[in-house]
């Protein structure tokens, strides 16, 4: 019988990539989540029977050791960026975290991959690098092997960057950004989805990784490269961080206030977090470390947004014959 990896959090924008390769290499895989009915589309990424989406709530001890039992690997890929709530920061990627490591000493799973992030940092501004951190260290306590993986900003066709951003573009001439100048290394969410296989399949030493594109840019140049993608012109406004604080402030309060209904477009947690560098360290474990060559923006951006081009799917024959009348 082929073996078998849960993948908590594994419909997720990083799970589900994880999902198909294991599933790919022939494991079996079950995809651990709060809601498996909405989660059937990774039945098809193997035959009848070999991904199974199943429910798991991860603050929960009999939820997460039902969804691993018998499980030879496990991959953590669940996250959030909700600061309250009962699936909070601290819930779910410093306890969370720390109660799927346990249960899988407990039952003598042997492989377990965490996915955390490059901010990382025990004495980090944000909570959200805080409890990242924690949730290391929790991993790392309960399962010294493990491996564990820091991604920059994670791009690819279900992202919530870019596609936030160039969705955005279609609101006016004006494109607001919070940190213009600080730094990204993004990375393809099917080479983090790589390097997590690895850990599965016994082919990367325990340890942490920092995950990184080949290209280090600015917030601003993202946005730039993203504009040119998409054929559009605007203007990348930087919000000067005092004014993204009161802005984080204000809507963190009516979001309380109206009991988690009404959420704004940043919190006051990511403004402190962006005022951080988010690239691999100098000396860091890297993609390299797992034979793995880190894919381009440019090879991969066109392939997905071009939906926001202001002619969609038309754009390119637009073009063409706009330089036949010419």
């Amino acid at each position: 019988m082929s073996n078998l990896v849960t993948v908590y959090g594994g419909s997720g924008f990083v799970g589900r990539y994880i999902a198909r390769i294991m599933a790919k290499r022939g494991w079996r895989v079950r995809v651990a989540v709060r809601r498996p009915n909405e989660a059937m589309f990774v039945k098809p990424y193997g035959v009848v029977g070999q991904v199974e989406p199943v429910f798991c709530n991860i603050r929960d001890d009999t939820s997460v050791r039902a969804a691993m039992r018998g499980a030879d690997a496990v991959v953590n890929c669940v996250g959030t960026f909700d600061a309250r709530g009962a699936n909070n920061f601290e819930a779910v990627q410093a306890e969370g975290a720390g109660r799927i490591a346990r249960i899988a000493a407990e039952e003598g799973v042997d492989r377990v991959v965490h996915i955390s992030s490059i901010g990382a940092d025990a004495e980090g501004a944000s909570l959200y690098s805080q409890t990242k951190a924690a949730g290391e260290a929790a991993v790392l306590r309960h399962m010294p092997g493990a491996v564990i993986l820091r991604p920059s900003v994670v791009f690819g066709p279900e992202d919530q960057f870019f596609n936030r951003f160039a969705a955005m573009t279609r609101l006016g001439p004006v494109l607001p950004v919070v940190g213009a100048g600080t730094r990204f290394q993004p990375v393809y969410v099917e080479d983090l989805a790589q390097a997590a296989a690895k850990g599965v399949l016994s082919q990367a030493d325990g340890g942490v990784y920092e995950i990184g594109g080949p290209d280090v840019m600015s917030f601003r140049e993202l946005m730039l490269m993203m504009l040119e993608v998409i054929q559009r012109r605007r203007l990348v406004l930087n919000v000067p961080f005092w004014a993204a604080r009161i802005l984080g402030g204000v809507f963190g309060a009516l979001e309380m206030i109206s009991g988690g209904l009404i959420k704004g477009p940043i919190t006051s947690d990511q403004v402190r977090s962006l005022r951080v560098d988010n690239v691999v360290s100098e000396g860091a474990m890297t993609l390299a470390d797992l034979g793995i060559e880190p894919t381009a923006m440019e090879a991969v951006l066109p392939d997905y947004l071009w939906p926001y081009r202001p002619s969609g799917q038309y754009a390119a024959i637009k073009n063409s014959a706009r330089n036949l009348r010419a």
